[in-house]
């Protein structure tokens, strides 16, 4: 994907040096249609510069920060001096990834996309996620819901959360904690299984979560939450034990949730 506008100042983008002068380096930019920046002499590396090609080279995969644009003149002056090697990694990443989501694009609206739907898509995922990764992203984690604010029809949203689940590697996080059930009644194995059900959610789980509760020992059990943040995993791990404890109670049991394991055998 291209923008079709101009980079801001002071703004990081990734091109390709396609010319080297002696005073500087034209860059193309990869992000931008039909836009090409400098690079003066003075900006390619801090210290004094005997030779401009002993750092860099033509068809270099660079990152830049844009010092200033003059769109009257069609000129962008760029410094590669400027870029930290932090910052150069990260941006790669994140061109990369716009690019892994620019193919996701193609699977989720077919090859013979056209123009106008495609700006469509795109521009509504940059209004509200800043890119198309993030879009995808988020569509990958939290499903529809994800591109609620967004302009998008049913079919465009179905598409694209498809296409997300099928290609995006979502992080995520698990946390463990375990319970303590106990029932007194002659149904006592019925009261736990009970129990049990309602600490795994009785279906009711977000799609971005995964709940598990398994027997450790009596009458302990444990639950293991994998979700995409630590927020959200332990809220789902507190309430899951919650529940637990609650459907035990109820029915005359105890239940307390607790950290740590305490049996010693699995």
């Amino acid at each position: 994907m291209k923008y079709s506008g101009w980079p801001d100042t002071g703004e990081l983008v990734v091109g390709k040096i396609d010319e080297i002068e002696d005073f500087g380096v034209f860059v193309d930019l990869s992000e931008y249609e039909d836009k090409r920046g400098l690079v003066h002499v003075s900006e390619v590396a801090s210290g004094w510069i005997k030779n401009i090609r002993d750092h860099v080279n033509e068809g270099q995969t660079v990152v830049a920060k844009v010092l200033d644009v003059d769109e009257s003149a069609q000129q962008i002056d760029l410094s590669l001096k400027d870029v930290n090697d932090h910052q150069h990694s990260e941006k790669i990443q994140e061109w990369k990834n716009e690019q892994k989501a620019d193919n996701w694009m193609e699977l989720a609206f077919g090859e013979d996309m056209d123009d106008d739907k495609y700006a469509h898509v795109a521009n509504e995922m940059l209004a509200e996620f800043g890119g198309l990764y993030g879009g995808f992203e988020q569509a990958a984690i939290h499903g529809p819901e994800a591109l609620d604010a967004t302009d998008l029809t049913d079919d465009e949203v179905e598409r694209i959360v498809d296409t997300a689940r099928e290609n995006v590697s979502v992080p995520y996080v698990t946390v463990t904690g375990y319970v303590d059930l106990e029932s007194p009644s002659s149904s006592g194995v019925d009261d736990i299984k009970e129990a049990l059900q309602a600490a795994e959610g009785n279906g009711d789980i977000p799609d971005e979560v995964e709940l598990d509760v398994t027997y450790v020992g009596a009458p302990e059990y444990r639950i293991r939450v994998k979700a995409p943040n630590y927020k959200t995993a332990e809220a789902q791990l507190e309430e899951s034990a919650a529940r637990a404890e609650s459907a035990i109670e109820s029915i005359g049991g105890t239940g307390s949730f607790h950290r740590e394991r305490k049996t010693e055998d699995e």
